[in-house]
């Protein structure tokens, strides 16, 4: 799972108020195959995420767009009082810009809406800035999955966050 670190000096910024966070559109493929591809520290799941939303019970899949481009998606799903979030992946010229918080954001506010109590989610051992971003965001590790994630084998952390009324964002 990516975090908004190191985005190029180059990158353009928009304005929060000029991004749009929506379901994702078929129309949406090439977009999301793209930030993937930019994203090798993240899951590779594609080329039909919509299809795996679409097919995975509680799935969603959120997109969100600046200047009418996709620069990033959040895929997740719930079941009863627990959600997972599957991937989370920011273009790289669009991370630290606030992206990945809104589209956490986002998904938090949908699993509070479908009464879930916890979110879990896996992350790289060696994604130092997607870990930090979690735990800015109230995740807590729970566990560890050795030899969970290929190319290049490594181990994933479990992390996880409490949706309790007294828990923010």
């Amino acid at each position: 799972m990516p975090s908004e670190a190191q985005r190029p000096e180059s990158a353009p910024q928009s304005p929060p108020e000029s991004r749009k966070i929506r379901a994702v559109r078929p129309d949406d493929a090439p977009h999301l195959a793209e930030i993937l591809r930019r994203s090798p520290e993240t899951v590779e799941w594609l080329p039909d995420a919509a299809g795996i939303s679409a097919t995975v019970s509680g799935g969603f899949l959120l997109v969100i767009e600046s200047a009418q481009e996709v620069t990033g998606f959040l895929l997740a799903r719930q079941a009863a009082d627990e959600a997972e979030i599957l991937n989370l992946a920011v273009h790289p010229a669009n991370r630290r810009t606030g992206t990945a918080t809104a589209l956490l954001l986002a998904a938090i506010e949908r699993f509070r809406a479908g009464h879930a109590t916890r979110i879990f989610l896996e992350v790289r051992e060696s994604n130092a800035p997607a870990i930090a971003f979690y735990r800015k965001h109230a995740f807590r590790q729970v566990g560890r999955r050795p030899n969970y994630y290929r190319q290049p084998e490594e181990a994933a952390l479990i992390l996880e966050r409490s949706l309790n009324e007294n828990s923010q964002g």
